[in-house]
């Protein structure tokens, strides 16, 4: 296993590391060459200008000496070495040109470095400011010697008149309303990024008075899928309220992105010149990415299907990255003919019908998806003798598998779990049906077996070299009948359990807790084997990956983390999300994670490269429920907001909508074909949709849309194909057995 690991690992240390510029921050450098950001009004030129080649030169080599200077200091010469290389500069340059230039642009930077013990972001931020005010004002560094917070919130200090704030807005808001039609919905996104900014500007500068004013006047206007990020808001009435207040450096720092046609930002763009609406015009220029699309307007049905995230819609570029999809090449595995079962039963013809159905089975599984990544392109683990029984087993069942349709429902088994006073909040089944897990509130992970065959644990190992290792029967021998029970209690968490996951192979279970740890349990000795420390904070979810050996998990310091089961340390870091990671899914060819969270939006992430390849965008809750179809082409996603979306992967489309349920989805599912989609919700009941339909019913010339969106249709009623209730139990866990029989699972609360 190591070895395997070992290349993955091998394979980001050999790539280069190149620092992008992110999304939220230095887009807005007034560059409109492509029309997709903002420009800045027109200014006169000043003499200035003509010596700012020169000016940056000397700008960026100051900031390379103090970042040199930064990592000496922090006694990491290596890279001191490799940048200094990189970057052409002669060995003696630190020590020539490091005591003066980098040492007058960072005079007080470097102080307050030593004093907070800032990290290295925080440092470069504060050279390019000093150095860039360096040459014309030595003198003006008022910011420096405070924490980063202060850093991020000093934009908010340009103010104009508190008393003309009410004025500008509510110009905005007549001029918009007076637009045409067409134009007035997409330009009304305008207005709640514009609201949250300029109330934050009246609080950071004291003017409380004005800025409750104004929140009091205006949030009433603003959309219904706001209202939580609203309230919170309402809470910030005074500057000290926000230091380190998460949501606003949150919206601070990301821009907030809005799609609009060219025609109604021209519109835009024209009446603030001609008012001189600096204010406004200035938050848009600072706070705003615009994201110019040539086209028709959108209506207000195809905005608000595509808005609601904490930082508005996903930009088009995001979403154009190539993604394998397609599923990987099976192994082949003979299958080898039951011979017991149908000779006894068929004359000498009949298995010979069989085998070909058999054979196509194999066969369908072995043709090589175009869309799907090579063999090789993330290491896997090889398979073991025991993976190919199970390969084969799960073939035979294929066989036997029952077609879905809408006139062919699955039948649908319930397990409740009575008298949970431990408070049940997650469920997982085995690939096989055979075991069901469940974690509790009260930290304890439960095992059941739902066969008639009971848990038991291996023998010790003084009992075990009495054993004949060369018998047939050694995997039974080993087992130590005496601890055979129906159920076995997990202990090792110290806070409630969120999350698990059982691997492929039935040998270990994962759980994750809000004791910030993700532990790895074996069922076969039902002992806890490794404890996975890498977030901070609690651990929402984890998952297996399809093939074994990595797993992902998600929590609330808004990362996503990729593991392998023999490496203590996680392999990658997915960072992007604006809130708690709150559901984590693996593609089925293990080369992408899905992640939901609770700024609202879905990211599909590379496992290889690490870089997030997907946002989507239109959920207007936090996204608790995560499901691909079986073919790797669809991705389903269930939220607080009741709603079940589709989502086209390549092209990184919403392509359908399903509403029915009134409360949080927490479990979506696909049929093993991918017929049916299966959600169960906190409102008792379990719904079933036509998914086939749904996906066939798209129309791919929609999909070269300029607009990035495909017209929706509302067609809820035609796709729901039934709808189960419970009595009182909400649905927490669904599971399609492998002949299509469904499994869902929750706590009964009477």
């Amino acid at each position: 296993m190591a070895a395997v690991q070992g290349s993955l690992v091998e394979s980001v240390d050999k790539k280069d590391i190149k620092t992008e510029p992110s999304e939220d921050g230095g887009g807005n450098n007034n560059n409109a060459n492509d029309g997709k950001i903002l420009s800045p009004s027109p200014a006169p030129t000043t003499p200035a200008e003509g010596n700012s080649t020169a000016a940056g030169t000397s700008v960026d080599q100051q900031t390379l000496l103090a970042v040199l200077q930064f990592l000496k200091k922090n006694k990491l010469s290596e890279s001191v070495d490799i940048l200094r290389r990189e970057a052409g500069l002669p060995e003696d340059s630190l020590d020539s040109k490091g005591g003066d230039s980098s040492g007058e642009a960072t005079g007080d930077a470097g102080r307050s470095a030593d004093a907070d013990g800032a990290d290295a972001s925080s440092l470069l931020s504060r050279v390019t400011v000093s150095s860039s005010a360096v040459a014309p004002a030595p003198t003006k560094a008022p910011s420096e010697d405070q924490p980063d917070v202060n850093v991020v919130l000093s934009a908010y200090s340009q103010q104009g008149d508190p008393a003309l704030y009410e004025v500008y807005y509510k110009g905005l808001k007549k001029f918009i309303e007076s637009v045409l039609d067409c134009h007035r919905a997409e330009l009304s996104q305008v207005f709640y990024p514009l609201f949250v900014h300029m109330y934050l500007e009246l609080v950071y500068n004291s003017h409380e008075n004005e800025a409750k004013a104004f929140f009091d006047k205006f949030s009433g206007d603003q959309e219904c899928y706001y209202e939580d990020d609203l309230r919170v808001l309402s809470s910030l009435t005074k500057k000290e309220h926000m230091r380190g207040n998460e949501t606003l450096l949150d919206f601070r720092t990301s821009k907030f992105v809005l799609r609009i046609s060219r025609d109604s930002y021209q519109l835009l763009k024209r009446h603030l010149q001609e008012r001189q609406n600096n204010q406004i015009w200035n938050i848009i220029q600072e706070h705003l990415y615009i994201d110019i699309f040539d086209g028709m307007p959108r209506s207000k049905n195809q905005i608000d299907a595509m808005s609601g995230s904490l930082a508005g819609e996903a930009k088009r570029e995001a979403n154009k990255a190539k993604v394998y999809y397609g599923l990987l090449k099976e192994p082949e595995i003979e299958l080898p003919l039951d011979d017991e079962d149908e000779e006894a039963e068929n004359e000498e013809g009949k298995p010979k019908k069989k085998k070909p159905k058999k054979d196509s089975m194999g066969s369908k599984s072995k043709k090589q998806d175009p869309n799907a990544p090579s063999q090789t392109r993330i290491p896997l683990p090889e398979l073991k003798d025991s993976d190919k029984l199970d390969k084969i087993m799960y073939m035979k069942e294929a066989t036997k598998r029952i077609r879905l349709g809408p006139d062919n429902l699955p039948s649908i088994c319930f397990y409740s779990f009575l008298n949970a006073y431990q408070g049940l909040t997650a469920v997982d089944f085995t690939d096989d049906s055979s075991l069901i897990a469940g974690g509790f509130a009260d930290s304890t992970v439960r095992v059941w077996s739902v066969t008639p065959k009971k848990l038991r644990k291996v023998k010790s190992a003084a009992d075990l070299n009495l054993i004949d290792k060369e018998s047939d029967d050694v995997l039974e021998r080993i087992m130590d009948e005496k601890t055979a029970s129906e159920s076995k209690i997990l202990y090792g968490h110290s806070g409630p359990v969120y999350g698990i996951s059982f691997s492929p192979d039935r040998n270990y279970l994962l759980s994750s807790s809000e004791d910030g740890t993700i532990r790895l349990w074996s069922l076969q000795t039902f002992t806890c084997l490794v404890g996975y420390k890498g977030h901070n904070y609690p651990v929402w979810d984890t998952q297996f990956s399809p093939h074994g050996y990595y797993f992902v998990s998600g929590g609330h310091d808004r990362v996503a983390r990729l593991w392998a089961t023999d490496h203590y340390q996680p392999l990658r870091m997915f960072s992007g999300h604006l809130a708690d990671v709150t559901c984590t899914r693996f593609h089925p060819n293990s080369n992408y994670v899905a992640t939901g969270s609770s700024d609202r939006t879905i990211r599909l992430w590379d496992v290889l490269s690490g870089n997030c390849v997907r946002i989507f965008t239109g959920h207007k809750g936090p996204i608790h429920a995560l499901a691909f179809s079986p073919n790797g082409k669809f991705l389903a996603s269930g939220a607080t907001d009741g709603r079940v979306l589709l989502w086209d992967i390549g092209h990184g489309l919403m392509v359908g909508e399903l509403k029915g349920h009134t409360d949080t989805i927490y479990s979506l599912k696909f049929s093993r074909d991918g017929e049916i989609l299966a959600s169960g919700s906190m409102d008792n009941t379990v719904r079933l949709w036509d998914a086939m339909k749904a996906f066939d019913d798209l129309e791919t010339d929609d999909f070269t849309a300029a607009t990035g969106y495909i017209h929706l249709q509302d067609n809820s009623q035609e796709l729901l194909l039934g709808t189960y209730t419970s009595k009182s139990t909400t649905v927490i866990h669904l599971h399609f057995t492998r002949r299509n029989l469904l499994l869902t699972a929750g706590s009964y609360n009477p």
